[in-house]
């Protein structure tokens, strides 16, 4: 692994499944090259070699084969053998692809040698509108010719042939071109190829005409299926568009502007109202509602201030803020989506790979049969040889697979792309498709289930009024940052409760605080060492208990020697936990909430939201729990929030981190919600499965679109013309399927 170095590339006019496939397999034959992946979703090539590879004859391979090549940052990455594992595939370059013309095309992730390459494109770099793509170019060019050549051919019948057989030439002969050299780079049996055959074999038995308007049809086919595709591509790129380019710096009390790339870690920011947040951050100064919608989806905006994490891209409302930057701009939370997506869309499914793999004998299988078609009839039958030729040739057209290969990949980009704008993110086609297998799902308790932050849920008072607990308890806490007295002083502000001045206050370790406030001295602390200071009614230790085994913590108030009252906290569940959770219940999905939490306060949470409930849990523990579920024969997925959940998401079939999520759990889990709602999890379950009916809806249409055409072939009833449509037709079909998922269903 050392001595791998690792060159990365643009590529142009990469655009389908099989174009990635034809480079890649002539590239993996070069030699010094250990590993090559391609991605169509980013028009990106990555090579991985031993440095002795010859680079520029790896590059001339690549152009000989139609595509244009930049080559990007090369040699950043000396790749330790993880990093090359998980994120080596990708340099940062995510503002080279935000829009390579309509016409970039589809998402087909293709890092494998696998299928046979099928669809060949004209391979300039594809900028600007369609008709200025030298596919939209040629295809014009093939149409004026066809029209000039109808119009002669009636002048002049006698050599319509001719005619034809020219027109038919302008656009054969860059395909040919691309079909024999792809043959020499180990890819024989492409669309291209099978189109030369049919086309100069239409010539032979006298079908000039239909020659060429097979080749005119096969080009539009082709354009449709690229501005279908580009669709798809672009749905991701406009992500990397919501960052801002520039940010305002502040150095010596001055601001000025710079481009949001050069922001280092540390430097600090000015956010004026309104503006797009341009790198991640913590807020240092100013309060403000910030609008997350473009990176979670969230649709009501958050109230931030001081020590709040804020997202590159999001929108500051009514005030000014200053923010310190937390990563620079390849690392923020939009480049790590869309770099996620991207190395998603490299990965491949379990179905893609057995279509790959089908694909691989299902194309020379049509070969065979189209020659059995065209020559056996005529020599076992006597039958005319020049029907049952063209029979063959049509049987050739309708064999190309493209629309069985796009099927899957289609579908699966346009759902990462359309999860991703959701703050969904899957980590490739494997983890899409196993999301909608699930059929258990264990949660973590704190931060996932509940908010992580105790709450003050009652205050009850005993012979003063509630009012006056919650100053007393509040003057005592004022200026402490422990979570329970945040919760208390929470509720103080909620309840606009004038908070009266401390004197000398102190902690007694363990066990409270003790000040003197309006001239009395007041303890906050357990009933525990209540107990020890003043005698605790029967009564009101009994209401203690039970406030207990609602899980809820209680701290006693005394006010000058005399009990005064109690103060409970818990963390209370999310807003949208028990929704979230009868979501899942009500897909058939069992659900089990695991904490490391004491069980009271586990049973009483897991009672209120209706949920199977294991407590006093090690992280160990959780990991093991995971696996037993696994073994009685579920389908486990598990939600965490954090480090402690590291190895339950790692054993789980599909671990999910939750929330702005820590950096470890993001690495280690298949999945994520940005928002952190318990919501998600339901709703990335359901676009798995939406996902999986697509690309059976895309298996049936490309395969049975095929049975029809070749059944009304053999019969006669149809010639090349439908054929054609048979193929090209089904591609642009299975991709506006696919395209319906990145419609964004309300969440």
């Amino acid at each position: 692994m050392s001595a791998t170095t690792q060159a990365r590339y643009k590529v142009g006019g990469m655009d389908c499944a099989s174009c990635a496939t034809k480079i890649d397999t002539a590239v993996r034959r070069m030699p010094g090259v250990e590993d090559v992946s391609v991605s169509v979703a980013s028009g990106t090539m990555t090579v991985r070699h031993d440095g002795t590879g010859d680079l520029v004859a790896i590059e001339k391979k690549v152009v000989g084969l139609g595509y244009s090549l930049r080559a990007l940052g090369r040699g950043k990455l000396p790749i330790t053998p993880i990093e090359g594992e998980i994120r080596g595939t990708h340099d940062h370059d995510h503002h080279h692809h935000a829009h390579d013309g309509a016409h970039d095309h589809s998402p087909h992730d293709h890092g494998s040698t696998e299928i046979e390459g099928l669809h060949g494109h004209d391979h300039g770099p594809m900028e600007g509108p369609w008709w200025k793509s030298a596919k939209g170019r040629l295809t014009i060019l093939v149409g004026v010719a066809l029209a000039v050549a109808y119009g002669i051919g009636h002048l002049l019948p006698a050599y319509d042939a001719y005619i034809f057989t020219a027109a038919m030439l302008i656009g054969l002969v860059p395909i040919a071109r691309r079909a024999v050299m792809a043959a020499f780079a180990g890819t024989p049996f492409s669309i291209e190829m099978l189109m030369t055959i049919a086309a100069v074999g239409a010539v032979v038995i006298d079908a000039s005409e239909e020659a060429a308007a097979v080749v005119f049809l096969f080009l539009i086919g082709e354009l449709l299926e690229g501005v279908a595709a580009g669709k798809a591509r672009q749905s991701i790129q406009s992500l990397t568009a919501l960052v801002p380019k520039n940010a305002l710096l502040e150095e010596n009390g001055r601001a000025r502007e710079v481009p949001a790339e050069s922001l280092a870690v540390g430097a600090i920011i000015l956010v004026r109202p309104g503006d797009r947040i341009s790198a991640d951050g913590i807020i240092i100064a100013g309060e403000s509602a910030i609008d997350e919608a473009p990176v979670t989806g969230e649709s009501t905006p958050v109230a931030k201030g001081i020590g709040d994490t804020v997202f590159a891209g999001t929108i500051n409302g009514d005030a000014a803020l200053r923010v310190r930057v937390t990563a620079a701009a390849e690392d923020n939370t939009i480049a790590r989506v869309v770099r996620l997506v991207e190395e998603a869309q490299e990965s491949k499914a379990p179905t893609e790979r057995f279509i790959d793999r089908f694909s691989r004998y299902y194309t020379p299988g049509v070969v065979a049969v189209a020659a059995l078609v065209a020559i056996l009839p005529p020599l076992v039958g006597g039958e005319s040889w020049s029907e049952w030729v063209y029979k063959g040739l049509a049987i050739l057209l309708i064999g190309c697979p493209c629309a069985l290969v796009i099927s899957t990949p289609a579908a699966i980009a346009a759902s990462l792309s359309s999860g991703a704008r959701r703050g969904l993110l899957m980590k490739g086609g494997a983890v899409l498709e196993t999301l909608g297998k699930i059929t258990a799902v264990a949660l973590d308790k704190t931060g996932t289930l509940t908010a992580g932050k105790p709450q003050v849920t009652d205050v009850i008072a005993f012979g003063r009024n509630a009012e006056d607990v919650l100053r007393f308890a509040a003057a005592l806490e004022a200026g402490s940052s422990h979570p329970l007295a945040v919760a208390i002083l929470a509720k103080a502000a909620d309840d606009e409760v004038e908070i009266p001045a401390a004197a000398d206050a102190r902690a007694l370790g363990g066990k409270g605080v003790t000040a003197t406030v309006e001239g009395q001295e007041v303890f906050l602390g357990s009933p525990k060492a209540a107990a020890e200071r003043v005698s605790l009614p029967m009564a009101h230790s009994r209401r203690i208990t039970s406030l207990n085994d609602e899980g809820k913590t209680v701290s006693v108030l005394i006010v000058g020697g005399v009990l005064a009252g109690v103060i409970a906290m818990r963390d209370e569940p999310r807003p949208d936990a028990r929704a979230g959770l009868k979501a899942l219940t009500d897909a058939g999905i069992r659900t089990v909430m695991l904490t490391g939490d004491n069980a009271r306060t586990a049973a009483a949470i897991g009672k209120d939201l209706g949920i199977e409930v294991r407590a006093e849990l090690m992280p160990e523990d959780k990991s093991r729990i995971v696996g037993e579920l696994k073994s009685e024969g579920f389908v486990v997925g598990k939600v965490g929030d954090g480090i402690n959940d590291a190895p339950a998401l790692a054993a789980a079939d599909v671990g999910i981190a939750m929330g702005g999520g820590t950096d470890v759990a993001l690495e280690t889990a298949d999945a994520a919600t940005l928002h952190g709602r318990v919501g998600d999890i339901a709703a990335m379950i359901e676009l798995s499965r939406r996902t999986m009916r697509n690309i059976y809806q895309n298996i049936t249409i490309a395969l049975g679109l095929k049975a029809i055409f070749l059944v009304t072939t053999i019969l006669g009833i149809t010639g090349l013309w439908p054929a054609i449509l048979a193929d090209t037709g089904a591609t642009v079909l299975v991709t506006i399927n696919a395209l319906r998922l990145l419609r964004v269903r309300a969440v």
